[in-house]
């Protein structure tokens, strides 16, 4: 199910990122990150963001996973003219139960 996010904390630049396929570059505690960002999710009444680091250190064999951060914890944020490859749905399931999807650019 979609919902309408609201105009702030970002959020709506991270809807249009996802929604456009387009990287994202933000500071999570007090780290710059570029991310492909594939989703936003509703935890424990917090929206987190479901994200591809692509500069994430991976062994060879390991399959590419989404990463989540707390929107309430990224700060400047803003939109670059990198594109991205969503990944699989399979891939970007939500890893908890209870996890609720809220926007994923469908």
């Amino acid at each position: 199910m979609q919902h309408d996010l609201p105009e702030n904390d970002g959020r709506a630049l991270i809807a249009a990122a996802i929604a456009s396929r387009r990287m994202i570059r933000a500071r999570y505690n007090s780290s710059e990150l570029t991310l492909a960002p594939h989703q936003i999710i509703l935890r424990n009444n917090a929206l987190y963001l479901g994200a591809l680091n692509p500069a994430k250190a991976r062994r060879s064999d390991e399959l590419p996973s989404l990463g989540h951060f707390k929107i309430d914890g990224l700060s400047d944020i803003d939109l670059t003219e990198e594109s991205f490859v969503a990944l699989p749905p399979e891939f970007c399931v939500p890893p908890r139960e209870g996890d609720q999807l809220i926007f994923d650019g469908a």
